[in-house]
């Protein structure tokens, strides 16, 4: 009683984790749900990435790109998973769409309205990859002459939103430059730590390694010239030889060139923001003119916002590193901050890049108009300071697919391993132990939590009827290694048929199956009604899923899209792949399938089924009768014919393997000498004697 309290427990235990780790579960989006996302006159075209597919005009042009972010752009999220977008731009980089796939950020999933979430993803749209947009409000209004462009974030979530927002410029910067401009997006070059030269502020200068950019008062006002703002700066009109921009740029982040420019204490703190922010790269900026980098209502640790930078034409996302600068005593030091910005987003500092200071002037006192003029220098760093980690050299996908799944794959191989050789070896004395179902459902526990929800190994009709699909229109079968994990498990199921017929997969291996087992058990606690199908009729329910089975080959050869919406008869992909978050119509026939089974145990396996049709005749190759048989089996005893719920054996006592999914009830009830109708009957005649 107690052993039974405690499993009851560990089963719910179990069940919880398993619902956690399927929610985790972050497959690749298949081709066909990008397509219902992109709306007319679009429609999807060919893959031409991994997750970037061309987007087709009317015409037949390609109009632009839909792509997935979490391959381009895998930047971790606050939980530590990325959060994976689809993102559509079009050949002149505008955002068509921008939506979220899938996220695991906490705040979100139980905390705040996960809509306020998507609703920040929607403002991309009409935006374009080469405005400069930021996340937040402009602290002290708006100015309107800054061009940058603010996203409005979610209170209580800004890690989470400034993610998404890296995540959508790292993934739309790297399509554009492929697609749009085709510039080379090679590996990110980084500081190298371990260069080590001795220079001063005099050795930057002559070297090109401090940009100076300076701008008198009389350049100023040629700038502003015939404009409305021309008599707007009377120290400019008063001192025109007056410096009004003197600025110096500096890229810090090799050790070498910020040890020429920042004393001790700047070191060790910018040294320490290194270590915390390893994709960034800081920038110094200095003016020892007038103009003094920022505004007055310029809030640390934001955008700047008087400055942008671009390299490519494409924008380079700036934020103050709000780090105190000290800074050498011969390096001019009026106005100086270290702004940051992220690799990750495509930033070389071994490539010129271009720096913009605005200078704004006010006509008028009352609502007075805003007019600005843009000053730029132009930087790069030598490849000296930089590291870059070599391009590896493009393996096929699949083997890509089995690195990325090395230790999944592990993990089942020694698990069905271990099945194979339990069933093999230790099957009859394993069925006879007391310990046996909480060993079993334990194992469909495993099955469903890890190969099912985790693992996404969860077999389905759709890869035979693919194969069968491919070979008659002669093409390649290199598809099946795309996904290595359910590979493996066909392998194993393929050697099974030949030991036991269909039973070890439609017994072990379903997760699916494994849900209308567990559905049962919880129809049994709960002391439900069970329908006993007549032998007669089950004899005829069966040859249903052979009629499904043909109506989908039919259907993949004659009408395949019709047929794509035919496989659904499978739940699988809404009970395993989506877990449970789809449409409310397949959830719908996805419930009823597991709540039909705590009062008719397993009839979509049974009845329904196309994959197990599939199984059934695969079960056809097996080369023995694995489950052991008396003389009085079936005459006269019929014990074990009663007790199997699957109505797998006949009233002979025989076996029949096609429909039998290997529960092992009646290896039991053989094994038991208190079952077993001769054993006991034998038992008694020898206790009399």
């Amino acid at each position: 009683m107690i052993f039974a309290r405690i499993f009851r427990v560990m089963f719910c235990v179990l069940f919880s984790l398993m619902f956690a780790v399927g929610a985790y579960a972050n497959p690749i989006t298949p081709k066909e749900i990008i397509a219902e996302k992109i709306e007319p006159p679009f429609q999807i075209g060919e893959t031409v990435g991994d997750g970037v597919y061309e987007i087709i005009n009317l015409d037949g042009r390609v109009g632009g790109y839909a792509f997935e972010t979490q391959p381009i752009a895998s930047i971790p999220g606050f939980s530590g998973a990325p959060i994976n977008l689809l993102v559509i731009i079009d050949n002149e980089g505008m955002f068509i769409n921008a939506e979220i796939i899938t996220h695991n950020e906490p705040i979100f999933v139980s905390g705040l309205d996960g809509s306020l979430f998507h609703k920040f993803v929607e403002q991309y749209k009409g935006k374009s990859v080469f405005d400069t947009m930021v996340v937040g409000v402009p602290y002290g209004g708006k100015d309107e002459a800054s061009s940058l462009i603010y996203l409005d974030g979610v209170t209580k979530a800004t890690a989470s939103v400034r993610i998404a927002h890296e995540t959508i410029l790292a993934a739309a910067f790297a399509v554009a430059k492929d697609k749009l401009q085709n510039i080379a997006s090679g590996p990110p070059a980084k500081p190298d730590t371990a260069h080590v030269e001795e220079l001063t502020w005099q050795d930057l200068i002559d070297q090109g390694l401090a940009t100076r950019r300076l701008v008198n008062n009389t350049e100023l006002q040629t700038a502003f010239h015939d404009t409305l703002w021309q008599d707007d700066d009377p120290e400019a009109s008063d001192d025109p030889d007056g410096i009004y921009l003197d600025l110096w740029v500096v890229d810090i982040g090799a050790p070498s060139i910020a040890r020429a420019v920042l004393d001790d204490d700047g070191m060790a703190e910018l040294e320490h923001f290194m270590s915390i922010s390893r994709h960034d790269e800081p920038i110094l900026v200095l003016d020892a003119g007038r103009h003094g980098l920022v505004s007055e209502t310029f809030t640390r640790n934001t955008s700047p916002d008087l400055m942008e930078a671009h390299q490519d034409g494409f924008p380079i996302s700036l934020r103050d590193s709000d780090l105190e600068v000290s800074l050498k005593p011969d390096v001019p030091d009026e106005y100086a901050m270290i702004l940051r910005t992220d690799r990750r987003l495509g930033f070389d500092p071994t490539r010129e890049w271009t720096l913009s200071i605005k200078a704004v002037r006010e006509h008028g006192s009352f609502r007075p108009e805003i007019g600005s003029v843009d000053f730029t220098a132009t930087h790069k760093t030598p490849e000296r300071f930089y590291v870059r980690e070599t391009a590896p050299k493009p393996s096929p996908p699949w083997i890509a697919a089995i690195k990325e799944r090395k230790v999944d794959l592990g993990i089942l191989l020694v698990f069905l391993t271990g099945l194979f050789i339990i069933q093999l070896r230790f099957l009859s004395g394993l069925s006879a132990q007391k310990s046996f179902a909480p060993m079993r459902l334990t194992t469909l526990a495993f099955v469903i939590g890890f190969i099912g929800w985790w693992g996404q190994g969860q077999l389905s009709v759709v890869t035979p009827i693919g194969v069968v699909r491919s070979i008659a229109e002669g093409k390649s079968l290199l598809f099946l290694l795309y996904d290595p994990f359910s590979l493996l498990i066909w392998l194993f199921v393929i050697v099974s048929f030949f030991l036991w017929g269909r039973g070890l997969f439609c017994g072990w291996l379903c997760p699916f199956g494994a849900m209308q087992e567990f559905m049962h058990h919880m129809g049994r606690l709960l002391r439900l009604p069970e329908i006993s199908v007549p032998r007669w009729l089950d004899q005829k329910l069966i040859w249903t899923k052979y009629v499904v089975l043909l109506g989908l080959l039919i259907l993949a050869f004659t009408a395949p899209q019709i047929g794509d919406k035919a496989v659904e008869v499978e739940p699988f992909k809404t009970a395993i792949t989506t877990f449970f978050i789809r449409e409310w119509y397949y959830v719908a026939y996805a419930v009823f399938l597991l709540v039909s089974s705590m009062v008719l145990f397993k009839g979509f396996c049974r009845y329904v089924c196309p994959l197990g049709a599939i199984m059934a005749i695969g079960g056809l190759i097996r080369g023995r009768d694995w489950i052991e048989r008396r003389a009085e089996c079936g005459s006269p005893c019929q014990l074990c014919k009663v007790k199997c719920n699957y109505n797998a054996i006949k009233p002979t006592g025989e076996i029949a393997y096609s429909e039998c999914f290997q529960c092992l009830d009646c290896v039991t009830i053989f094994e038991d000498e208190n079952q077993c109708v001769p054993l006991v009957l034998a038992k008694k005649r020898g206790a009399r004697k």
